[in-house]
Formats: structure tokens, C-alpha cells, sequence
């Protein structure tokens, strides 16, 4: 099992959750965020005085799937999520030892 987890732009949350379904995912996790990589901050003016925001506004999205699906995801993630500009965001995956629901106690490829 693998925890996919992607930083992408804002508005391009709605084309990953849909190419997501399209993956045969049932559930993600989303979370607003903040953080910048290679493009740094940006400069924005606000009555006329500039100023530098060095934390750009993100989205994390986190999917739990079998490993079998984990390059289906990574590729629907990255598909959807891209802009061609920069700033666009990651993907990665971290390997998930156990799974448990809370609600009926089911575990492993079970509780996903």
C-alpha cells in the first residue's frame, strides 16, 4: 500500500479530483497549504507599496492506494495537475505499513 501526496496550484484541484474518479479512486484527502520551491515568492502591490509574499498558496492532496494502482495515480495526478509553467508542484510516494478503519476494524487492502 502507498500513500500518493501532491502539491498542485489552487485551481487545478477540480481536474485532479476528477481524473482521480476517472482512476478509480474513492476518497482523497485535501488540504490548503502554503510553501514556495525554484520559483521563490512573488511581489504583489497594495496601495501602492510592494510587497514580497514569500509563501505561495497550494493544495495537498493525499491518496491512500494499493500499490498496484500507485503509477495510475501518480500519472492521473501529474496529468491533470500540470499548467506546462512553473510552480506546478510534486507528487510523491511513501510506502504505508498498516491501514486500519476505525469505524469496523478492517485492515490492510480492506480499509481502503
Amino acid at each position: 500500500m502507498n500513500l500518493v501526496t501532491a502539491i498542485i496550484k489552487p485551481h487545478r484541484v477540480e481536474e485532479v479530483k476528477e481524473a482521480l474518479k476517472g482512476a478509480g479512486v474513492s476518497g482523497i484527502t485535501v488540504t490548503e497549504v502554503k510553501g514556495f520551491g525554484r520559483q521563490g515568492g512573488h511581489t504583489e502591490t497594495y496601495r501602492g507599496t510592494e510587497y514580497q509574499i514569500d509563501f505561495v498558496p497550494k493544495v495537498k492532496v493525499e491518496v491512500l492506494v494499493v500499490a498496484e494502482a500507485t503509477d495510475a495515480v501518480v500519472d492521473a495526478i501529474a496529468a491533470a495537475a500540470s499548467t506546462g509553467k512553473i510552480g506546478d508542484g510534486k507528487v510523491w510516494t511513501t510506502a504505508v505499513e498498516r491501514v486500519l478503519r476505525v469505524r469496523t476494524g478492517e485492515q490492510g487492502v480492506d480499509a481502503v
